[in-house]
């Protein structure tokens, strides 16, 4: 089952970055809602209710229940400024949701069977090599994650974006760009112990004489 996400919202019409100064110093932070051919919208919401919903990994790719003034609507996030240091959230952008418009977002890669991966078994170590996809579909399809199976995968074995199990109705977008956008998604590789060896004619510190020392 999906989880659901409520974000409360409202509107603001103060712009610029004196605004938003004023805006954050309050708790709130400044956003924009935009999309579904109609105006943008400038609004605000609560820094601590956004760093809550924040902490959620579906929440980056589920539809959003964002009440403006009360008033509901469908959007997903589409970016998130954040301090560079601190941990505060600057500005947020969602975009409208239409049912029958196709959308485009980022949603997560979930690594299954890694275990029982036979390379695993005889000691190598996965790597994931991306771990998120921009997928195209419409609002009903759009999955919360998307996983990519490992469970055959021998040492030196790979797996290729075009060889994800897309769920009906998703597409990947890289693909749809052309060929030479199929890249490695995850590998099973030998581990490779480090081994530390001095160097041939390397001097240790001890034998280096001191300039000036007597014996």
């Amino acid at each position: 089952m999906k989880e659901l996400f409520e974000v409360e919202a409202k509107s603001r019409g103060d712009v610029g970055k004196g605004a938003s100064r004023r805006l954050r110093r309050t708790g709130r932070v400044p956003g924009i809602i935009y999309g579904a051919h109609q105006d943008p919208a400038m609004i605000d919401v609560s820094h601590s209710e956004m760093l809550q919903h924040l902490e959620h990994e579906a929440f980056y790719s589920h539809i959003l229940d964002l009440k403006v003034d009360g008033k509901s609507q469908q959007v997903i996030l589409k970016d998130l400024q954040r301090h560079p240091a601190k941990p505060f959230v600057m500005h947020v952008d969602f975009q409208r949701v239409s049912a029958k418009e196709k959308l485009k977002i980022n949603v997560p890669l979930h690594f299954i069977n890694e275990e029982t991966a036979p390379g695993v078994k005889k000691g190598g170590a996965v790597s994931h090599l991306v771990t998120d996809v921009e997928v195209s579909c419409l609002p009903k399809d759009l999955p919360e994650f998307i996983e990519v199976d490992i469970g055959a995968l021998e040492i030196g074995d790979v797996v290729m974006m075009s060889g994800i199990n897309m769920p009906k109705g998703v597409e990947l977008t890289a693909l749809a760009a052309g060929d030479e956008y199929d890249v490695q998604v995850a590998s099973v590789h030998v581990i490779h112990e480090a081994q530390e060896e001095e160097p041939e004619g390397e001097v240790s510190v001890s034998e280096v004489p001191v300039v000036g020392e007597e014996d």
